[in-house]
């Protein structure tokens, strides 16, 4: 019996440490799809992390932090959008000058909010809650029934945002428009305008997983909060195959690993206790990272390959 608790809470603490990862690899899924490759999602989540503390000890609200830290990933997204989709820019060059410009942002900001702490009305908002029965499972209850609002809501964007992209028609026109704009074009879709409102809302959501950390993980102002969250989001979109069901078992299986990672400094074996290294540790979720991405890229199946037209700027005049 103890054990089956053990497990529920480690499990818990796994989607505790994988919702901001979900978040961030969801925004990242709809800009791809969208054909665009943006490497800014570490920059635009350490924007919303602190733009969103901010707003949180400034205005007291939940709401007011949530929509300023979604708006400060969005505003990072509508940058490179005009950049990339007007302009036609370098995608990955811009990407890296919006991760370069979003820290800057929050070592900026940094200098006013790491001397706040967040209202306890924000805490309470954002403390975990147990559903009724459902939270009583064993092992499952506590690890997605007895979780913060901020890791339902994660679930809820992830589940409809599949279900946008499989099963809808404008769904099925922000496919097209990543796989053929040309195409998606001659057929009267407005690429620019899909390729807009898809990174900008993908933005949205990286800035709503950078203040997941701040408000509700942590929750109070670190430098580097994000610690290389974002460039792990953008493993994960490839790693999901462009799937957000995907991209939740993905990003908890990361959480998973980086709680192992503090379950086992101490191994007790035959009555010895042996230390282990805690930066030894922390290598494990990315190592893991790597070698999957090694795997899916071995792997040449159809459907696990990026966007047709992933990376390629569109000129209209030249269809």
């Amino acid at each position: 019996m103890n054990f089956v608790i053990q497990l529920g809470l480690f499990l818990q603490t796994a989607v505790q440490m994988g919702t901001h990862i979900l978040l961030a690899t969801s925004g990242g899924i709809m800009c791809e799809k969208a054909g665009n490759t943006n490497l800014g999602i570490e920059g635009m989540m350490l924007m919303g992390a602190s733009v969103g503390y901010w707003a949180g000890y400034t205005f007291c609200s939940p709401v007011i932090a949530v929509l300023a830290a979604g708006l400060a990933g969005a505003a990072g997204a509508l940058i490179y959008a005009v950049i990339t989709v007007t302009l036609r820019g370098n995608q990955v060059v811009t990407g890296l000058v919006l991760t370069i410009f979003g820290t800057g942002v929050a070592g900026f900001l940094s200098k006013t909010i790491s001397s706040h702490f967040l209202p306890e009305k924000i805490q309470t908002a954002f403390a975990a809650r147990s559903i009724p029965g459902l939270s009583r499972i064993p092992v499952v209850g506590p690890a997605l029934f007895s979780q913060s609002i901020y890791v339902y809501i994660s679930i809820i964007i992830a589940v409809v945002l599949y279900l946008y992209m499989r099963f809808t028609r404008r769904g099925l026109n922000l496919r097209s428009v990543g796989e053929n704009p040309a195409a998606a074009d001659a057929s009267g879709i407005n690429v620019t305008l899909y390729k807009y409102v898809h990174i900008i809302l993908g933005g949205f959501l990286a800035g709503m997983g950078g203040a997941y950390l701040s408000l509700v993980f942590v929750p109070r102002w670190q430098e580097n909060i994000t610690a290389g969250a974002g460039w792990i989001a953008v493993a994960f979109v490839i790693f999901s195959t462009w799937n957000p069901l995907q991209a939740i078992a993905a990003s908890y299986a990361f959480g998973a690993l980086k709680g192992l990672a503090f379950k086992i400094q101490n191994l007790v074996i035959a009555g010895r206790t042996i230390a282990i290294s805690p930066q030894l540790l922390d290598m494990i979720p990315y190592l893991a990272t790597v070698i999957v991405l090694v795997c899916m890229t071995m792997r040449k199946k159809k459907e696990n390959q990026s966007p047709e037209a992933l990376g390629n700027p569109y000129f209209r005049e030249e269809r």
